[in-house]
């Protein structure tokens, strides 16, 4: 099943092209000012969400809604986002190359289920990147000068959620530590620390709610969930007129390896629990055995600011989150100032340990 997607909204007072206004629920004109209220059955804040079936999509996902639109792949990073129907060319937001949109370019995605709009606009993104270059510790003393976003990309960046019932049985050791004191033949006593070991077996249950899954790949996942928290509460039901004016990424990361992916940190938390419920001083894991139930989805889109800016030649990239102006990115170090940091502390350390020797 598709749907057909709105490549351009109008004004319903001059007819020029519309743009979503962050931090609003209406479009904006850039020509006579009106601005335009987002009217939609499904126009709900916040959304009342519906979780998927992940079983049942991992067989059927075909059969979801798409829509048609023009996507253009980038050749240096390989990403793949939308771009207006009227453009021929234009450059990738992600890494600022030329990119030549293709006649052949239409291509049939997957609907979105929700999204959270852009909360704050271009202008704060790039005042809090401002913020965020002049803080940053063993920075060359000349980037906040050099270092400057002359504009930023607003861009949605597609999600999976995930959630899941586990259940997980577990065997391993427990480890107990114990002291003994002994006397040697100089009549001196040493203390020394041992540890008891006992087999374990047990099972934990664990329930995970909204794993977020990036299905990029062109943003660096760390740098990604580092811009978390995210509002999800706030999730509105898609509609196309909150993408007026910004770019949305194609889909990189399937269902299926978004999942594979979820599963990894679910285990990280399940291996946390185990220990837990193993007690004792120190834990070995030798088997576990977990059962996936009830497992959900949905796919989501959020909104980011990005960007780079240039220092010494060296393009370093950067992201804000559109709804909490968070800022993440790529920095240089100042060598320089590292090692007169690491001199300094060396040279005070060494006259300290100096002076307490010779007293």
């Amino acid at each position: 099943m598709s749907a057909d997607f709105e490549k351009e909204i109008t004004c319903k007072e001059c007819g020029a092209n519309l743009k979503f206004k962050p931090g609003s629920l209406s479009l904006a004109c850039g020509y006579c000012g009106t601005e335009n209220e987002i009217a939609s059955e499904e126009t709900a804040i916040p959304a009342e969400v519906q979780e998927n079936d992940l079983e049942h999509a991992l067989t059927h996902f075909e059969e979801e809604e798409t829509m048609e639109v023009q996507i253009a792949k980038c050749n240096t990073c390989g990403a793949e986002a939308t771009v207006d129907a009227h453009v021929s060319s234009s450059s990738c937001p992600f890494c600022d190359t030329p990119l030549i949109v293709s006649e052949n370019s239409a291509k049939q995605i997957h609907r979105p289920q929700y999204l959270l709009p852009f909360g704050i606009e271009g202008k704060t993104a790039i005042s809090n990147f401002d913020t965020w270059i002049g803080k940053l510790w063993w920075a060359p003393s000349k980037l906040k000068s050099y270092a400057s976003a002359d504009k930023v990309d607003g861009i949605y960046i597609p999600f999976w959620t995930y959630d899941c019932d586990t259940a997980t049985k577990y065997e391993g050791e427990r480890g107990d530590q114990y002291t003994t004191t002994t006397t040697n033949s100089d009549g001196e006593t040493e203390t020394e620390t041992q540890t008891n070991w006992s087999r374990v077996s047990g099972r934990v249950r664990e329930f995970f709610d909204d794993i977020l899954i990036s299905a990029s790949t062109s943003l660096k996942k760390k740098k990604l969930r580092e811009l978390e928290p995210w509002d999800l509460e706030n999730l509105v039901h898609f509609d196309n007129k909150y993408l007026a004016g910004f770019q949305t990424e194609n889909y990189q990361i399937s269902l299926k390896d978004g999942y594979e992916e979820a599963k990894k940190i679910m285990e990280t938390k399940i291996r946390t629990k185990i220990e837990r419920d193993i007690g004792g001083d120190e834990q070995r894991i030798d088997r576990m055995d977990t059962q996936y139930f009830d497992s959900k989805f949905k796919h989501i889109l959020l909104p980011v600011w990005i960007s780079a800016y240039q220092y010494n030649d060296k393009i370093y990239q950067f992201m804000v989150n559109a709804r909490t102006g968070e800022v993440q990115g790529e920095r240089p170090y100042s060598t320089a100032k590292i090692v007169s940091a690491i001199v300094f502390w060396t040279t005070l350390i060494g006259g300290v340990i100096y002076y307490f020797a010779t007293k």
